[in-house]
């Protein structure tokens, strides 16, 4: 197609989008409304996924080696675990180190203890094992726990189990959610184009009398699709990205340190901005492609 005719298109685009006022404010209005929502239900999914990520990272298989375990013995059995398909590290953690985790974490009262003790530990080496992915981290501890010298490989199995259950829940949850947001702008935006086009049928029927291709008819529509989607799309992202920057610089200072943090506002939410226009041209171009077509049936 020649610039010339694509740009013809354009402007066709544009009086038509603003002659028919009414029916141009429904549809960015059917757009704006269910992308602000898409949107908002992005942020939360992706700032859930990326808690989730961070909890998921703290899984760990902790392996208590037998008592009397000579180093060699506790050398070869960390090489082994190493080498075992699923496993992302091995850390060594002497049963020195873990009286004075131990006595550290319980404050003043934690020195008596340790001077208690201190000849005469009580606790295990240990071997701190995690999974390449998380979820595997009860079959990696289940292979361990078979291993020579291994006294337990404790996980936390029902805690873990139930982390891992809430959080595949509430993405497949999030997932649905926003596809069938995503479904119910694309029908909004279709039914609002097709009475739009409706309105026009005599147009169109002239335009086909006088030889026009359907490619030619349909250019302008799809122009217009594509603009009414991204007109849409301005004041969710204008929204979004003012509210999540104010929401990040309100809460940012009083969760710091904790184990929630919110994802960084770039590029966060350049990614968004850019995914909710996509998303808004796509339905936009959708709808118009949709409505249009019975009208163009010989």
């Amino acid at each position: 197609m020649k610039l010339s005719t694509l740009g013809r298109h354009g402007k066709e685009s544009f009086k038509n989008l603003a002659r028919n006022g009414w029916m141009t404010f429904a549809s960015i209005s059917a757009v704006t409304v269910t992308l602000l929502l898409v949107g908002v239900f992005v942020v939360i999914m992706l700032n859930l996924n990326e808690f989730s990520k961070s909890l998921e990272e703290d899984v760990e298989v902790s392996v208590f080696i037998a008592l009397d375990t000579e180093q060699t013995e506790i050398d070869n059995l960390q090489q082994t675990i190493e080498r075992l398909s699923g496993v992302k590290s091995v850390e060594f953690s002497s049963k020195a180190e873990q009286l004075e985790q131990y006595s550290n974490s319980l404050g003043a009262d934690g020195d008596v203890l340790f001077e208690l003790f201190e000849q005469d530990n009580p606790l295990y080496d240990v071997l701190v094992v995690k999974a390449e992915d998380p979820q595997n981290t009860q079959a990696v501890a289940n292979r361990i726990s078979e291993l020579d010298y291994v006294q337990e490989a404790r996980y936390g199995d029902e805690k873990v189990e139930r982390l891992f259950s809430v959080i595949n829940t509430s993405r497949n949850v999030g997932i649905v959610l926003i596809v069938g947001l995503l479904f119910t702008a694309m029908f909004l935006i279709s039914n609002t184009i097709k009475i739009t086009i409706i309105a026009r049928s005599q147009e169109i029927e002239i335009m086909r009398l006088v030889g026009a291709t359907n490619t030619f008819i349909r250019w302008p529509f799809f122009l217009e699709g594509l603009l009414l989607g991204f007109l849409g799309s301005l004041v969710p992202i204008l929204s979004i990205v003012l509210g999540y920057d104010a929401l990040y610089n309100w809460l940012s200072p009083r969760i710091q340190g904790g184990f929630i943090e919110l994802l960084p506002v770039s590029p966060f939410l350049i990614q968004v901005s850019l995914l909710l226009a996509s998303l808004g041209a796509i339905i936009g171009v959708w709808g118009s492609v949709m409505s249009i077509r019975k009208f163009l049936k010989v």
